[in-house]
Parts: C-alpha cells; structure tokens; sequence
C-alpha cells in the first residue's frame, strides 16, 4: 500500500486527484500539503500546512510513494507575472523538491498545452520552463500532462474559458489526428489519468502527456 502526496488539493484539477486518491484502495495515506485546510475530513486524509516557499523548515519530512502536483494559478488572479511565476515555476519546485528530499521518486504534474521553455508567450514559456527545471531534478518516474481546456466547476467564474468551452464544444469533434489534442478535456478525466498512471508501475512516460492521450488513459 502506498502514501500520495498532493499538492493544489483546492484546484479543479487537484480537487479531483484528491477524490481519486481517497476512494483508491491502492493509497492507505493522502499527504494533502497547501496554505490552508482543504474543508475534506476522510480517515486516510493527513492535512499539511505550510507556505510553499517554507517547505524546508516542516517539523518533518514530505515522505512518500508518489507526488502529485497540480498547483497553478492565472496571470489575471495573482496581478503580476512574477507573481504568477512565484506560483507555477517557483512553488511547484519547491514542493517537487521538498518530497524528493523526503524520498520519493515518482512526480506526477500538471502543466499545460503549449508549455515550451522558448515560447513568446509568458504563460507558456513558465510552464516549460518550469516542466525543464522538474527534468533536472531526476526523478526516477516524471509524468508531465499537459491538458488542454479544462472542463469543470470552478470556484471563480472565468468569462474567457466559458467561452472557450462553448466554441469547443461545437468544433472538438471535428479535431482529429494531431489536432485532437487542442479538445477541451474534463478536470474528472486529468485526474483519473493521473492516479491511473501512478498505480500501473508499467506507465513510464518519456515525453509530456498530451491532451488526447491525457483523455485515452482517463477514460
């Protein structure tokens, strides 16, 4: 039996991760870490509180199987890019860092379609940046999905997403091939394909986890 560790338990995509861990017989222990209490009490659930950027002074270490790591936030929400960047490149490796220092060796995260280190984009180029820093650190097992749309409730309204899930909507089923990848997907089906990924010892990915695939392995 296993011990998970999560990271961005809040979040669309981590809230869910969090209910898949919990109802997996293949997990005994959830380790959710984050800034303040997730409102979830479940037998299996130990609740972490710390500042992303503190993580080194814990009264002890993150110890586990496997890391999940779905913070993020958006450049609208956090005011500034280096505040964006003090979330998505800067908090995510100081957690990745923290549960490797506590032993574990599987790392699985969310990132972001179009992530590329060499992007134009600010928001792309962070997440690739960010995804080329996880490389380094050498995990034994490091999956990087990189999903497309998110589809799910969320607890601010985003007028830009709504709308991008409308126009989807209509025209997902037309991408096919290599442009299946840009179809929305549902937060639900990233998590799955996630605690999926880390219960199959055999899932060992090489290359970022696109959107289609992401969808394939959630199903």
């Amino acid at each position: 039996m296993a011990t998970a560790i999560l990271a961005g338990g809040s979040g669309l995509v981590g809230g869910c991760v969090l209910r898949e861990l919990l109802a997996d017989p293949a997990f005994t222990r959830v380790v959710a870490v984050g800034r303040r209490r997730l409102g979830v009490e479940h037998p299996k659930l130990v609740q972490v509180i710390a500042e992303f950027d503190a993580l080194d002074q814990l009264d002890r270490p993150l110890q586990g199987d496997v890391a999940f790591c779905c913070l993020g936030t958006t450049l609208k929400r956090a005011g500034a890019a280096e505040a964006f960047r003090a979330v998505d490149h800067g908090a995510v490796l100081a957690f990745a860092w923290a549960v490797q220092c506590g032993g574990v060796r599987s790392f699985f995260t969310v990132s972001a379609l179009g992530a590329d280190a060499g992007s134009r984009v600010f928001y792309n180029r962070v997440k690739g940046e960010t995804e080329e820093a996880l490389r380094v650190l050498g995990f034994a097992r490091l999956a990087i999905f990189r999903p497309g749309l998110l589809r799910g409730p969320r607890a601010e309204f985003r007028l830009g997403e709504k709308i991008g899930a409308v126009v989807l909507g209509a025209v997902g089923p037309l991408l096919r091939g290599r442009w299946r990848k840009y179809r929305s997907i549902s937060a639900a089906t990233v998590a799955r394909a996630m605690v999926r990924g880390a219960v199959d010892r055999r899932f060992a990915p090489s290359v970022p986890i696109e959107s289609d695939q992401i969808a394939e392995l959630g199903r």
